[in-house]
């Protein structure tokens, strides 16, 4: 879709508001402002969605009847548009009682234009019946890098030609349900619905709700009848059918199920197995128990984008379903963390339009980080959010980027981008530093309790928090939410007449807003740590506080929540005491990503000291750079090397140290290449070949060749990658 959309009910107030938007942002200025358009006002709302289908395999077709249930949003209105792409349509009529009338329309291949039987009221419903058939397989439909095709409704190996499962699956997300039922595609809407399945009885299904009914038909297939009582989106509908073994596992009474593929049957529990913790951890902090009647997991083959949150059914790309071998090296914990997250964020409550998509996917981003925190501590967190800024800032050139909230987006999937994920994330994670965690999760609370159901904007979370706190946070808002890009900080720090001083210039872009950031400083003197609060709020400043004597160390910004990038002065002495004084995750890994680069002897001492960090990443970046070509550090770091190679719980680290040891080209470490290569691990085994190499290329060969099939798939896919 070529031209741009404004989601907004006035149409001056937004085009003024835009033009001051392209001012603040470099890569808007040329965009032609008559090019904008305002999204249409709902006309009609959806009250109940009820589906009967079945299918084709071998036309890729879908057969549909479809009772859809409506009524006038305020306007009474005599006319309905209903979304329905590549449809074939044999009958559209108006039902009351048993009553069938038929109704004339006209159809353009994206929307089906009917002309009701008389003029409707907003106090009055109304039922469409539709008969109809889905080709999506015949839809010329555009995807995007987040999602890559949207023809909502895919059969996979439906002849049974390939070395594959049969399956059927969908994807509704932004706007494809409506590739395989008609209805008003819109994410500000909300229904109730009733989906009968029939498929052949070898097969089991899966959809939104609960399985109500099943009921076995004479020709071989059975007719599974899925269940939702309360309302949500129709891009959160989803079906699902194929050869899955379901593992029954539960959370405060209710089913939480995991469908998988018969061979990764058994490991569910392994994939899967921490699901119900998360949702016990969520509900406590949000204040909302899970909202759904049930929570099941399912993965498919050959998905279009990574996962998807559909309500009560999560659809996963085959990626996470893995092996007890497999999950030996890798898991998919942060998916399934994000995905279930949604269920609140997303499903429970829904972005009022594609330009508040950060409503949800900052959210189930945000909801990764916690529940890193949660299971495996603070560390685990700051990695996880400290994973999430660089994200962020790999998204920005000059501190440009775009706002959160985006009203002038070209296309709905040019939303689904790092600052809609990542960088929303840790906006929110600021927001909860600023606000206090208890009065962060209460304003939470209020934005799900109040919207329960329903839409939601980023509006309406600034007024819940507003409401908690009785903090005006449009000052916030303004600059996180609805205006673009991100700090710069050019620091310098120093000392003189019993006063430290600190130089902070804004060095984004000029096109970029000066920022107004509420920061913490930390002075280690003496060593004792002495906090100070500054307000970084114009393009150049300066800050001076008395001290006892000359800092040791600063560290501005100790929580690490500035959704930013600093440049500051430090040598390497200062990342040597932070590495191991103000050892948070931000201060090691950039003390350690300082020392990669520069090959001093300190840097040395920082990356021996990587060597045993908490966090397998960081050993991983310190094996990889350490300088065994001196002696010393060579004499210190051999006996810490040997150990990960041979005892590491994190595969990616013992790997790591393999590969470094043998290119000493000491030969008394070829026993450890051969002794890798008989690891579980294929991560190990991978290492083990490639260090091998290094000593005869004949043997490691031989030993690639000696493996079994499927280690051997394994392994030269990664041998690939280590090569690199």
């Amino acid at each position: 879709m070529n031209k741009l959309f404004l989601k907004c009910s006035l149409f001056s107030i937004v085009l003024l508001a835009c033009q001051n938007i392209e001012a603040q942002n470099a890569d808007q200025n040329k965009e032609d402002i008559s090019a904008y358009r305002v999204t249409p006002l709902k006309v009609h709302d959806l009250v109940h969605t009820k589906l009967e289908v079945s299918f084709d395999y071998g036309k890729r077709y879908l057969f549909g009847k479809e009772w859809i249930t409506l009524k006038p949003h305020f306007y009474e209105t005599d006319a309905l548009t209903l979304d329905a792409k590549g449809m074939d349509f044999k009958e559209i009529a108006i039902i009351e009682g048993k009553k069938k009338t038929p109704l004339k329309y006209t159809y353009d291949n994206e929307q089906v234009f009917i002309t009701l039987d008389r003029k409707y009221k907003s106090t009055e419903k109304y039922i469409i019946y539709i008969d109809y058939t889905a080709k999506p397989d015949e839809l010329k439909a555009k995807g995007s890098v987040a999602i890559t095709d949207a023809k909502g409704l895919y059969f996979i190996n439906p002849d049974g030609k390939d070395d594959k499962p049969i399956q059927i699956w969908t994807q509704g997300e932004t706007e494809a349900s409506s590739a395989w039922f008609p209805t008003i595609d819109k994410p500000n809407q909300k229904t109730t619905a009733e989906i009968a399945m029939t498929v052949e009885a070898k097969y089991v299904s899966l959809s939104n709700g609960k399985l109500v009914s099943q009921k076995a038909n004479k020709n071989g297939t059975r007719t599974d009848t899925w269940k939702m009582d309360v309302p949500h989106s129709p891009y959160l509908f989803m079906m699902a059918v194929g050869d899955f073994k379901i593992y029954k596992d539960s959370y405060n009474g209710k089913e939480v199920n995991y469908y998988l593929e018969p061979k990764y049957a058994p490991y569910a529990k392994q994939i899967f197995g921490k699901t119900p913790d998360m949702m016990k951890f969520y509900g406590k902090i949000l204040g909302v128990e899970y909202p759904w009647v049930k929570y099941s997991q399912i993965v498919a083959r050959d998905y279009v984008s990574g996962a998807m949150e559909n309500t009560s059914a999560t659809l996963h790309g085959e990626y996470v379903q893995k092996t007890e071998r497999e999950l030996l090296d890798d898991n998919q914990e942060s998916t399934i963390a994000h995905e279930l997250f949604h269920q609140w964020f997303g499903d429970y409550v829904t972005a009022e339009s594609w330009s508040n998509l950060t409503m949800n996917e900052s959210f189930a981003t945000f909801g990764e980080v916690l529940w890193h925190g949660h299971d495996a501590g603070q560390d685990a967190e700051d990695r996880s959010r400290y994973e999430k800024l660089q994200n962020c800032l790999r998204s920005s050139k000059d501190g440009i980027s775009p706002p959160l909230a985006r009203f002038y987006y070209k296309d709905k999937e040019d939303m689904f981008d790092n600052i809609s994920y990542s960088k929303g994330s840790i906006i929110l994670y600021a927001a909860k530093n600023q606000m206090g965690d208890e009065a962060f999760f209460k304003s939470l609370n209020r934005y799900l309790t109040t919207n329960a159901y329903k839409s939601g904007e980023s509006h309406q979370l600034r007024l819940a928090m507003e409401e908690v706190t009785g903090k005006d946070w449009s000052p916030y808002f303004n600059q996180w939410y609805y205006q673009g890009g991100n700090p710069i900080l050019n620091v310098e720090y120093g000392y003189a007449n019993g006063k430290a001083t600190i130089a902070v210039k804004q060095t984004q872009a000029s096109s970029v807003q000066t920022f107004s950031l509420p920061l913490k400083v930390d002075f280690y003197v003496n060593g004792t740590k002495i906090r100070k609060d500054i307000l970084i709020d114009q393009r150049e400043q300066n800050f001076s506080f008395d001290v006892p004597a000359q800092p040791t160390f600063t560290d501005l910004d100790p929580d690490k929540i500035l959704v930013g990038q600093v440049i500051d002065n430090k040598k390497v002495a200062d990342y040597l005491f932070q590495y191991k004084n103000v050892p948070s995750y931000y201060n090691r890994i950039e003390a350690i990503k300082y020392a990669t680069k520069e090959k001093s002897h300190d840097s040395q001492l920082i990356l021996l000291a990587g060597l045993e960090d908490q966090q397998d990443d960081l050993r991983v970046l310190s094996i990889k750079a350490i300088d065994l070509s001196d002696t010393q550090i060579k004499d210190a770091a051999i006996k810490t090397l040997l150990n990960i190679a041979k005892n590491d719980k994190k595969t990616s680290a013992r790997a790591a140290a393999i590969i470094k040891l043998a290119g000493t080209g000491d030969a008394s470490y070829k026993e450890l290449m051969q002794e890798s290569i008989k690891n579980q691990s294929y991560n190990v085994i991978a290492a083990g070949i490639t260090g091998l190499s290094k000593y005869s290329a004949e043997e490691s060969d031989k030993a690639l060749s000696t493996l079994d099939e499927d280690t051997k798939k394994h392994v030269t896919l990664l041998i690939k990658r280590l090569s690199k």
